[in-house]
């Protein structure tokens, strides 16, 4: 049941597209991907989303939930975080039109039922109400903070079965460094296994990498226009997908980028894979001490 809200009725949408959010055609398409695959192949189990906003990734995963199935929704919506650095984020980025109301009034547009809602911290999560080993799908996209990001995906990992995936947000993002810490930990420490990066989400299981990998290569994402690459980390291989860029504009961006002048032209080149890791996948750091090593190199080489 709904918390009580007395401000107006917020508007229903018309379409997904009209929901507010951050969640772009890439991953729409990846999450819808894989979870018909699944489906396709028979496997069942429960979705959870740690962090809804207001509702524009929930309404598709609601579109994917099958009999049986249970959908989780975690969020504080309008009630206060638990902590100083939580309340700061929240009054930052979300205060003023996230509430509850306004989910459920989205969510309803498209769907006849609710999902479970639970209204509190994710960190509740951690008290076994979402059953060990029940979920096929997680999304990950609660605080930016890398001591509840760590903690959610801990729930992810208890919560999700055989080769389940999760989705984690804003993983490479300038503005979230404590997302990154806590994703490159769980591969590094964990067992996350990576298999998917877009500039946005991070995908990754702890089950059998490579038969999600098939999955996932089993459509053909290059003939309808995205990019898709293959990289190699600490062992593992994983792909990176975005929408694939004239050629032009990316090698403007990446010359910009490395400080050179915005008039100059330059062949579009093949980048190796150290730069194009250290542009697309780690964290703004790592990526300008990189950067500072090539050119490093490139001066060493040139005198």
């Amino acid at each position: 049941m709904s918390v009580t809200d007395t401000t107006a009725a917020p508007p229903v949408p018309a379409t997904p597209d009209d929901v507010p959010g951050w969640f772009f055609r890439v991953d729409r398409e990846v999450f819808a991907w894989l979870l018909d695959r699944q489906s396709a192949a028979g496997v069942t189990g429960d979705l959870l989303e740690m962090g809804a906003y207001l509702g524009r990734s929930a309404i598709l995963l609601g579109d994917h939930l099958r009999p049986g199935e249970t959908f989780t929704v975690c969020d504080l919506f309008d009630m206060d975080a638990p902590d100083d650095d939580n309340s700061a984020e929240m009054t930052m980025s979300y205060r003023s039109t996230l509430t509850r109301r306004a989910f459920e009034t989205n969510y309803r547009a498209f769907h006849a039922e609710l999902p479970t809602i639970i209204q509190a911290p994710t960190s509740v999560l951690a008290d076994g109400r979402v059953a060990a080993d029940s979920c096929r799908f997680v999304h990950i996209d609660a605080s930016h903070l890398y001591e509840h990001v760590a903690g959610d995906i801990l729930v992810a990992r208890d919560a999700l079965a055989g080769n389940g995936i999760v989705s984690l947000d804003d993983y490479r993002a300038p503005h979230t460094p404590g997302v990154h810490a806590a994703v490159w930990e769980a591969v590094f420490t964990l067992g996350l296994k990576p298999v998917l990066l877009t500039p946005e989400k991070f995908y990754g299981t702890w089950g059998d990498a490579e038969a999600v990998r098939a999955d996932l290569l089993a459509r053909d994402w290059r003939a309808e226009g995205f990019r898709l690459d293959e990289e190699h980390l600490a062992g593992q291989t994983c792909h990176r997908l975005a929408w694939d860029e004239p050629a032009g504009l990316a090698e403007a961006a990446v010359h910009a980028q490395s400080g050179g002048s915005a008039g100059a032209a330059r062949p579009h080149q093949q980048r190796s894979l150290a730069r194009r890791v250290a542009i697309d996948v780690m964290p703004p750091v790592a990526t300008r001490a990189v950067r500072r090593a090539l050119s490093a190199g490139r001066a060493r080489k040139s005198s």
